[in-house]
């Protein structure tokens, strides 16, 4: 079960090392020129496909902002759950660490603590205030 767990852990930590390179790639591969040439492109073939009442400039251009929102929620949800994954992280670490202060303050008074000399038979007796039912018995024993 554990080395389950291990493997999915790699596993998670390879798709977030694969999605954050696509994502620059993705990211510097659009240019200025690339982005217009296929607007431009994109724009011609909705042209030359345009068949009256099926697929006209409006229903195109919703396809299109359709697609853009999926994309982008997708993108956000992903961002979401590395989020989570790397709050889950912290938090286990925040655990470890207090784990292992415990242990080292646990280990630290185990090794100063010494046992106390025996008390001396001639020491005096510590004074103290009575209790309060002392007191009272007290008093009423006069």
């Amino acid at each position: 079960m554990k080395r389950c767990e291990q493997v999915v852990t790699v596993r998670l930590v390879e798709t977030q090392d694969h999605w954050s390179t696509l994502s620059d790639v993705w990211r510097k591969g659009w240019s200025p020129l690339r982005i217009v040439v296929v607007g431009l492109a994109g724009g011609f073939i909705a042209g030359k496909l345009e068949v009256p009442g099926k697929v006209n400039g409006a229903r195109w251009l919703q396809m299109v902002g359709s697609v853009s929102n999926l994309f982008a929620s997708a993108q956000a949800a992903f961002a979401t759950a590395m989020a989570a994954q790397a709050a889950a992280t912290a938090d286990d670490a925040a655990e470890e660490a207090a784990d292992a202060s415990e242990q080292a303050q646990a280990t630290a008074s185990a090794s100063t603590a010494r046992p106390a000399p025996a008390a001396q038979s001639t020491a005096e007796p510590e004074v103290r205030e009575p209790r309060p039912a002392e007191a009272a018995t007290e008093l009423s024993e006069r």
